[in-house]
């Protein structure tokens, strides 16, 4: 954290603990810096080639047989900013390492299979940085207040999905879950300023208006979600994002103390050095034509 941006770790303070009470969240909160949103945006430039150094160490590891990789689940209510997180600090790493798979409504076809199914494939391979825009988890939260699953079959996938999360894990899959929390009168700004915009109205659902409603209700969802399936092998991180600047630096920050956490090393070339030195300056007459 050598910006000086953090007075402390948001990997650290976000981190979800034993007793965790979503309500005690404030969505305005900036935890780990008094600094502002012009301190916050060059904190987010400043730190990017700390990420993707990171994240070309990673994927460099994989081209030795190294089966490290990254999973960072985004969770949120609708306009918590899940976008501008992919945006404003994924933009920042090479794109042949990273992975991003954004799950919509299911098809017909997924439907007919496990809820994990469709998930599956997605697993980043080893070296990459995956990313899931919204996840497995939207089968416990708006399944569960959609009662579009019975309740039984709810409680089902709440292990199901600690045990797929322990398997991927055990194959060298870091996973980094993460929820935007922001709250219902900051959603009421930015719905509005989409339809005050018309070149925003593509991103304006008529369905967002539905689940607003039932705000309580996704609250009690993602506290159960979180509540049961936060281990030490898959851990839960909840972001105050009312400030999109912070959100955005807090995230960054939060992928970035878990991918040094990994103890990423430069692998060590199989090759003589200095010959190839040799070989290199060899070839240094070629000509075309």
């Amino acid at each position: 954290m050598a910006t000086g941006f953090w007075k402390d770790n948001p990997a650290e303070l976000l981190r979800v603990r034993k007793g965790f009470d979503l309500r005690t969240v404030d969505p305005d909160a900036t935890p780990g810096t008094k600094k502002g949103r012009e301190a916050g945006e060059d904190e987010l430039e400043e730190s990017a080639q700390e990420l993707r150094e990171l994240q070309e160490k990673l994927y460099a590891q994989s081209k030795v047989g190294g089966q490290l990789r990254m999973l960072v689940v985004l969770q949120a209510m609708d306009a918590a900013g899940k976008g501008g997180i992919v945006n404003h600090v994924f933009s920042h790493v090479e794109p042949y390492g990273l992975a991003l798979t954004s799950f919509k409504a299911p098809t017909a076809e997924e439907r007919a299979h496990d809820f994990l199914w469709r998930i599956e494939p997605h697993v980043p391979g080893p070296g990459m940085i995956g990313v899931f825009d919204r996840s497995h988890y939207e089968d416990v939260l708006i399944q569960r207040v959609r009662s579009f699953a019975p309740p039984g079959e709810i409680e089902r996938r709440y292990g199901a999905i600690s045990d797929f999360e322990k398997r991927i894990w055990d194959k060298g899959v870091k996973i980094v879950k993460i929820m935007l929390h922001i709250s219902p009168q900051e959603q009421e700004k930015r719905l509005l300023a989409r339809l005050d915009n018309p070149e925003k109205h593509w991103k304006y659902n008529t369905g967002d208006l539905n689940e607003r409603l039932l705000w309580p209700a996704y609250m009690d969802a993602f506290q159960i979600a979180i509540e049961r399936t936060h281990t030490e092998f898959a851990p839960w991180f909840v972001v105050p994002a009312n400030a999109k600047w912070y959100a955005r630096a807090a995230v960054q920050r939060i992928v970035i103390s878990e991918l040094s956490a990994m103890d990423l090393q430069w692998p060590v070339g199989d090759f003589d050095v200095e010959r190839e030195r040799q070989r290199v300056a060899q070839s240094a007459d070629l000509r075309w034509p």
